[in-house]
């Protein structure tokens, strides 16, 4: 059977069958995250003065992961253009240079992802916290059996009888790493050993430990999935599905288009993420 408008336009849309569907799946793909963005405001402006964290995040690796997604956006529009010119050798490089920049995206955001399971957060039973990241943690390191120890790379900040200004002062020193008494705070870090019978809570800057977290974890985890996913379409056009290129030439570029499109779909919601988790 024929199926009709795979690479002719359909005299209703003007657009081909393949197009007209990534245009209708990238419509839910900007619901689902329209409604964790605006989960994300509701979030932030519904928690307490002083309680949103801000530079949690290194703002250079996100920049970094910013410029090297973008980067990829021009390589994939780069191998449309050699598909619609006609050149096999520079639509393979520049399809092979999105894949490259693509891992090179999901590496730099697992490395961001592991320096969070490696920060601690630690209540002291003296009623002091320690914030940093760890160096060792022994075998049998158990705070609900009280065995074992941990030792940090960080600071500890005393809330015991705080209030009004001064409390302020050791919040900032958790949740506000951009300021003076967070920064401070920061360039003071040094080794702190504790053992578990002098912990009554430690946990890791996972997606439990704090509001901010848990929504930076779903975006940017359900980002990199989008990521993943993009680059395994593309992967597989620029391997196997690469043979349709004498077959059916013009089907083939509409392939490498519509691939190209949820592309800079994925790059255009970092283009928001980033901003709006590292930035603000």
């Amino acid at each position: 059977m024929d199926i009709p408008y795979t690479s002719a336009p359909r005299p209703d849309t003007g657009l081909y069958n393949a197009k007209v569907g990534i245009w209708l799946f990238l419509a839910s793909e900007v619901m689902l995250f329209g409604a964790l963005f605006s989960s994300y405001i509701l979030l932030r402006v519904s928690m307490p003065e002083g309680y949103w964290p801000h530079g949690w995040l290194n703002i250079p690796i996100g920049t970094a992961n910013t410029i090297v997604l973008i980067t990829s956006s021009i390589t994939t529009v780069m191998a449309w253009a050699a598909c619609k010119m006609n050149q096999y050798g520079r639509f393979k490089f520049f399809h092979a240079c999105t894949i490259l920049l693509a891992l090179t995206f999901v590496c730099i955001k697992s490395y961001e992802y592991h320096d969070k399971f490696t920060h601690y957060s630690i209540k002291l039973a003296n009623g002091k916290m320690a914030d940093g990241h760890l160096i060792h943690k022994s075998p049998d390191f158990n705070v609900a059996t009280k065995t074992g120890e941990i030792e940090i790379h960080g600071h500890e900040v005393d809330f015991k009888g705080k209030q009004g200004a001064e409390l302020e002062t050791e919040l900032k020193k958790i949740y506000d790493l951009r300021s003076p008494e967070g920064t401070a705070a920061h360039k003071e870090s040094k080794e702190l050993k504790y053992a578990a019978s002098e912990i009554t809570a430690a946990e890791t800057y996972g997606p439990w430990h704090h509001t901010y977290l848990a929504i930076y974890f779903t975006l940017t985890g359900l980002h990199a999935l989008h990521v993943i996913g993009g680059a395994i379409v593309i992967g597989f056009l620029w391997g196997p599905g690469s043979r349709m290129w004498r077959r059916d030439h013009e089907r083939f570029t509409n392939r490498i288009e519509v691939s190209g499109l949820f592309w800079h779909f994925v790059d255009l919601v970092w283009i928001f993420l980033f901003p709006v988790l590292y930035l603000l």
